[in-house]
Protein backbone atom coordinates (compact mmCIF):
# COMPACT_ATOMS: atom_id res chain seq x y z
CA UNK A 1 0.00 0.00 0.00
CA UNK A 2 1.32 3.24 -1.16
CA UNK A 3 1.02 6.51 1.20
CA UNK A 4 0.14 9.82 -0.17
CA UNK A 5 3.44 10.75 0.02
CA UNK A 6 5.14 7.92 -1.97
CA UNK A 7 2.18 8.97 -5.22
CA UNK A 8 2.98 12.22 -4.97
CA UNK A 9 7.45 11.51 -5.28
CA UNK A 10 6.35 9.24 -8.17
CA UNK A 11 4.94 12.75 -10.24
CA UNK A 12 7.48 14.83 -9.30
CA UNK A 13 9.77 16.24 -12.26
CA UNK A 14 13.78 15.59 -11.73
CA UNK A 15 14.11 19.24 -10.28
CA UNK A 16 11.75 18.67 -7.55
CA UNK A 17 12.77 15.09 -6.98
CA UNK A 18 16.44 16.69 -6.69
CA UNK A 19 14.88 18.96 -4.06
CA UNK A 20 13.44 16.83 -2.09
CA UNK A 21 16.26 14.60 -1.84
CA UNK A 22 18.92 16.71 -1.01
CA UNK A 23 18.45 17.75 2.23
CA UNK A 24 21.49 20.03 2.81
CA UNK A 25 20.04 22.54 -0.16
CA UNK A 26 16.55 22.55 -1.51
CA UNK A 27 17.11 24.88 -4.53
CA UNK A 28 17.69 23.53 -7.65
CA UNK A 29 21.14 25.03 -9.81
CA UNK A 30 18.81 27.15 -11.83
CA UNK A 31 17.25 28.57 -8.82
CA UNK A 32 20.66 29.24 -7.32
CA UNK A 33 22.02 30.97 -10.38
CA UNK A 34 19.00 33.24 -10.51
CA UNK A 35 19.50 33.97 -6.61
CA UNK A 36 23.59 34.34 -7.66
CA UNK A 37 22.66 37.39 -10.19
CA UNK A 38 20.14 39.16 -8.15
CA UNK A 39 22.73 39.24 -5.41
CA UNK A 40 25.79 40.26 -7.80
CA UNK A 41 23.44 42.77 -9.22
CA UNK A 42 22.21 44.24 -6.23
CA UNK A 43 25.76 44.28 -4.82
CA UNK A 44 27.07 46.13 -7.46
CA UNK A 45 24.36 48.77 -7.37
CA UNK A 46 24.84 49.06 -3.42
CA UNK A 47 28.63 49.54 -4.31
CA UNK A 48 27.88 52.63 -6.67
CA UNK A 49 25.76 54.17 -4.65
CA UNK A 50 28.18 54.27 -1.50
CA UNK A 51 30.97 55.67 -4.04
CA UNK A 52 27.97 58.43 -5.11
CA UNK A 53 27.35 59.37 -1.50
CA UNK A 54 30.90 59.68 -0.32
CA UNK A 55 31.75 61.40 -3.35
CA UNK A 56 28.79 63.83 -2.82
CA UNK A 57 29.62 64.21 0.99
CA UNK A 58 33.32 65.32 -0.21
CA UNK A 59 31.80 68.26 -2.44
CA UNK A 60 29.39 69.40 -0.54
CA UNK A 61 29.83 71.83 2.14
CA UNK A 62 27.11 71.70 4.08
CA UNK A 63 27.02 75.49 4.91
CA UNK A 64 26.58 76.50 1.65
CA UNK A 65 23.82 74.10 1.06
CA UNK A 66 21.96 76.32 3.65
CA UNK A 67 23.13 79.60 2.39
CA UNK A 68 26.09 80.53 4.14
CA UNK A 69 25.89 81.63 7.35
CA UNK A 70 23.22 80.82 9.30
CA UNK A 71 22.05 80.51 12.85
CA UNK A 72 21.96 77.25 15.29
CA UNK A 73 18.93 75.81 13.39
CA UNK A 74 21.01 75.93 10.26
CA UNK A 75 24.13 74.46 12.03
CA UNK A 76 21.42 71.39 13.45
CA UNK A 77 20.05 70.91 9.70
CA UNK A 78 23.61 70.76 8.51
CA UNK A 79 24.28 68.19 10.97
CA UNK A 80 21.28 66.19 10.23
CA UNK A 81 22.30 66.03 6.72
CA UNK A 82 25.49 64.71 7.78
CA UNK A 83 24.24 61.81 10.06
CA UNK A 84 21.78 60.90 7.46
CA UNK A 85 24.52 60.68 4.50
CA UNK A 86 26.50 58.51 7.73
CA UNK A 87 23.24 56.52 8.00
CA UNK A 88 22.78 55.88 4.39
CA UNK A 89 26.69 54.50 4.38
CA UNK A 90 26.34 52.39 7.21
CA UNK A 91 23.18 50.68 6.15
CA UNK A 92 24.75 50.07 2.76
CA UNK A 93 27.95 48.82 3.90
CA UNK A 94 26.09 46.49 6.36
CA UNK A 95 24.13 45.02 3.31
CA UNK A 96 27.30 44.61 0.88
CA UNK A 97 28.37 42.66 4.52
CA UNK A 98 25.59 40.47 4.02
CA UNK A 99 25.92 40.13 0.53
CA UNK A 100 29.52 38.99 1.00
CA UNK A 101 28.19 36.65 3.89
CA UNK A 102 25.80 34.65 1.10
CA UNK A 103 27.91 34.93 -1.73
CA UNK A 104 30.58 32.46 0.52
CA UNK A 105 27.51 30.27 1.16
CA UNK A 106 27.16 30.01 -2.33
CA UNK A 107 30.31 29.35 -3.10
CA UNK A 108 30.26 26.57 -0.28
CA UNK A 109 27.36 25.42 -1.28
CA UNK A 110 25.29 26.20 1.78
CA UNK A 111 23.77 28.76 0.30
CA UNK A 112 19.46 28.29 1.31
CA UNK A 113 20.78 26.11 4.43
CA UNK A 114 20.48 28.16 7.43
CA UNK A 115 23.23 28.80 9.55
CA UNK A 116 21.77 28.29 12.92
CA UNK A 117 19.54 24.79 12.56
CA UNK A 118 20.69 23.42 9.07
CA UNK A 119 17.43 23.26 7.35
CA UNK A 120 16.59 24.60 4.13
CA UNK A 121 15.42 28.51 3.83
CA UNK A 122 12.22 28.37 1.68
CA UNK A 123 12.26 29.63 -1.73
CA UNK A 124 9.54 32.30 -0.96
CA UNK A 125 11.85 33.40 1.76
CA UNK A 126 14.87 33.63 -0.36
CA UNK A 127 13.08 35.60 -2.81
CA UNK A 128 12.06 38.23 -0.44
CA UNK A 129 15.80 38.28 1.18
CA UNK A 130 18.16 36.40 -1.40
CA UNK A 131 21.01 37.28 1.74
CA UNK A 132 18.66 35.27 4.42
CA UNK A 133 20.91 33.08 6.32
CA UNK A 134 18.50 31.72 8.40
CA UNK A 135 15.16 29.70 8.13
CA UNK A 136 12.20 31.71 9.14
CA UNK A 137 11.46 30.15 12.56
CA UNK A 138 15.44 30.78 13.46
CA UNK A 139 14.93 34.59 12.70
CA UNK A 140 12.18 34.57 14.77
CA UNK A 141 13.46 32.99 17.18
CA UNK A 142 16.41 35.22 17.03
CA UNK A 143 14.78 38.66 16.94
CA UNK A 144 13.00 37.28 19.71
CA UNK A 145 16.22 37.00 21.85
CA UNK A 146 18.37 39.08 20.27
CA UNK A 147 19.59 43.00 19.79
CA UNK A 148 18.91 43.39 15.81
CA UNK A 149 22.15 43.84 13.71
CA UNK A 150 23.66 47.73 14.23
CA UNK A 151 23.86 47.89 10.10
CA UNK A 152 20.40 46.50 8.82
CA UNK A 153 17.98 46.09 12.13
CA UNK A 154 17.75 42.65 11.47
Amino acid sequence: MMCIGTIRFLFLNPAEHDAMTNPENSLTQKQITHFTQRIDARKSLLLDEIRQVLARSKKENYADLLGGAGDSGDAAAASLLRDITEAEIIRDVGEVRDIAAAEQRLAAGEYGVCIDCGSAIRYKRLDAYPTAKRCLACQERREKLQAPSPYTGR
